[in-house]
């Protein structure tokens, strides 16, 4: 009976460490994003098609969150956000590239403007989605927010290690890299997935979310924000896809005009933790909703 339970135990011991090994190796999100997903894995997997047997369509990339815990075999990933999407174009291509570039950087308040002066545009690939991580992981709470002319104005932000070429991160990077081969991906409006999604396909969006409040408009990813006309297009586009037979699933913040908008679909609620907020009374646990045609 000793035996037994010591053979118990060591089996134990072992599938621990190898679980523990697999899940080091699985790809997380390297960028941080506004309404990432990365919290709502567990409460999302269960709302998901029990199959996809077709491609799976992120338009609003952002962190891409739900795809690397996916990682399926055929993806499109798009976003109207270039920076973003050149990001994980790179990584996808030229990581060793882009984490070259990263190790140039430094976590120094100087050093952080003086990047973010940069235009992209000057810079070839790699450096380009090293400045993003880096802006990204350096600066204030993680937001990605642009002006009206398209240039990135998050101020500096504090932190103890920000941590963007640490060995973990470089290894995730290197994961992530791997993964994204399996991907196609485009810089386009949200709308043209109506046009590539088919039946058997599921899509899932993540757009800018409709505020809770004038304090959490968090919505200028792109130059013309993404207002009550973009909802209502997106809407629209939704029943379009559930015309076409395509599965279609899609989060947003729980409110009456987000509900109005999808009132013929199944509507589910998840509880998220939000740190993004002018005001600190406004942050914490909120709830949102998953939207669903099937």
């Amino acid at each position: 009976a000793a035996q037994t339970r010591l053979l118990c135990w060591y089996r134990k011991s072992v599938e621990s460490k190898l679980l523990r090994t697999r899940s080091a190796d699985e790809p997380r999100p390297f960028l941080k994003w506004a309404g990432g997903k990365g919290q709502l894995l567990e409460q999302l997997r269960p709302l998901l098609p029990p199959r996809i047997e077709g491609r799976y369509f992120e338009p609003f990339v952002g962190s891409a969150a739900l795809f690397f815990a996916l990682r399926p075999a055929a993806a499109t990933l798009s976003d109207a956000n270039r920076e973003l999407v050149d990001c994980y174009r790179a990584v996808r291509k030229r990581v060793s590239d882009v984490i070259a570039a990263l190790k140039s950087h430094e976590y120094e308040e100087s050093r952080y403007y003086m990047v973010r002066g940069q235009q992209p545009a000057d810079l070839d690939l790699p450096a380009r989605a090293a400045r993003t991580i880096y802006l990204n992981k350096t600066g204030y709470n993680g937001l990605y927010r642009v002006n009206r002319a398209g240039r990135f104005n998050v101020p500096f932000g504090r932190y103890t290690n920000p941590g963007f070429r640490s060995a973990e991160s470089i290894e995730n990077l290197r994961a992530c890299s791997r993964v994204l081969r399996s991907a196609s991906l485009a810089v386009r409006d949200f709308g043209e997935v109506a046009s590539h999604a088919r039946r058997g396909d599921f899509v899932y969006f993540d757009p800018p979310y409709v505020p809770l409040s004038d304090t959490s408009d968090f919505t200028s990813y792109v130059p013309g924000g993404f207002g009550q006309p973009e909802q209502e297009r997106l809407a629209a586009v939704f029943a379009e896809l559930s015309r076409a037979g395509v599965q279609a699933m899609l989060s947003n913040s729980d409110t009456p005009a987000v509900r109005a908008l999808y009132a013929r679909y199944r509507i589910d609620t998840v509880t998220a933790s939000r740190s993004i907020n002018s005001r600190a009374t406004h942050r914490g646990k909120v709830r949102e909703v998953v939207v669903r045609n099937y």
